[in-house]
């Protein structure tokens, strides 16, 4: 095992989200010391690179100077946008600094735009992305835990390659794959991770993890050695004036106007959210976390459900949030 399993819930915060000047730094750093303050037991951010975001490895660098105990996060890297090798070596480095709290979240990749955009060529098929994923897992793992890496495949070559310093973890940082591709993605969770990720329904998450046991059933590997992780974007609210006056304002932002994808009416656009995310007070948050753990999810990972959050307000949000719902689930 990488760190001890346990079945004890465990909760991050997604701190990425879009900012618009410079000085959002100085509220980022203020948002992950009040996550490691308030008991969060990991920080997370994205690898995305056309919206207006910090770079991943960069900000997670600097977080991890600012914090002492708080475990660090990506969810996920896009595999294609380097290469495994050296991803490896920034993984190693991540670890050290960070004295062992690297979570090394890692997918196939999804984005089309944002992989032509930054010139990484022709965006491959899910076939070829995940063949690439498995390529890339496997090269990782070795640079993490043998003296001179070699692995020869059809998408990557590396020859006697070093990482040096190792990471702290051993025997290295916890993988967690993200995905619920049934063919493809879901294999490769089952041959390779200690954690899997995924978003989405409680009926969808306990399809997809029916499908990841009867692939570890095939490999022979027990299910149960793979941490379930659940990602979800989650706002709760003391006042339903409140959580009314935010959902409208969403609605019009991403469902109205030019933007307007289906025309739902606003009543039947928060029904179809509610059941995709966790939105509303605290008793309703925390009776959906409740159904995701009767499936066996132990880490969950949440985001702000607003495109583009304040992170005054979101820094509220990750408060009421400890105060209101996780320290009441804690005691189960």
């Amino acid at each position: 095992m990488v760190y001890p399993k346990t079945s004890s819930m465990r909760f991050g915060i997604q701190l990425s989200m879009r900012q618009n000047t410079t000085k959002d730094w100085d509220e980022m750093k203020a948002a992950a010391l009040d996550c490691e303050r308030l008991g969060y037991d990991s920080i997370w951010f994205t690898d995305h690179l056309t919206d207006y975001r910090y770079e991943c490895w960069t900000i997670l660098s600097a977080i991890s100077q600012v914090t002492s105990r708080t475990r660090l996060g990506t969810i996920v890297l896009c595999n294609n946008f380097r290469n495994p090798a050296l991803l490896a070596k920034m993984g190693a480095t991540l670890d050290v600094i960070s004295k062992g709290r690297l979570d090394f979240g890692i997918g196939a990749g999804w984005h089309k735009d944002e992989h032509e955009a930054y010139g990484f060529g022709d965006f491959p098929s899910p076939r070829v992305r995940v063949a690439m994923l498995r390529e890339g897992v496997e090269i990782i793992k070795k640079m993490w835990t043998e003296s001179k890496a070699s692995f020869k495949g059809k998408h990557y070559i590396v020859k006697e390659a070093i990482c040096e310093p190792k990471p702290v973890q051993k025997p290295h940082p916890p993988i967690m794959i993200g995905g619920g591709g049934e063919r493809l993605t879901l294999k490769v969770v089952a041959a390779y991770a200690d954690k899997w990720n995924y978003m989405g329904s409680l009926e969808q998450y306990k399809h997809k993890l029916s499908v990841l046991e009867k692939h570890c059933k095939q490999l022979g590997r027990d299910p149960q050695e793979i941490e379930k992780t659940f990602f979800s974007s989650l706002d709760v609210y003391l006042n339903e004036d409140e959580l009314l006056r935010d959902m409208k304002e969403i609605y019009g932002m991403s469902y109205g106007g030019r933007n307007q994808v289906r025309d739902l009416p606003f009543e039947e656009w928060l029904e179809n959210l509610q059941s995709r995310s966790i939105v509303g007070s605290p008793e309703m948050c925390i009776k959906r976390i409740r159904e995701f753990k009767d499936l066996g999810v132990t880490n969950f990972i949440f985001r702000s459900v607003r495109p583009i959050p304040n992170l005054k307000k979101r820094r509220k949000n990750i408060k009421t949030l400890a105060e209101e719902v996780i320290s009441q689930i804690k005691t189960d």
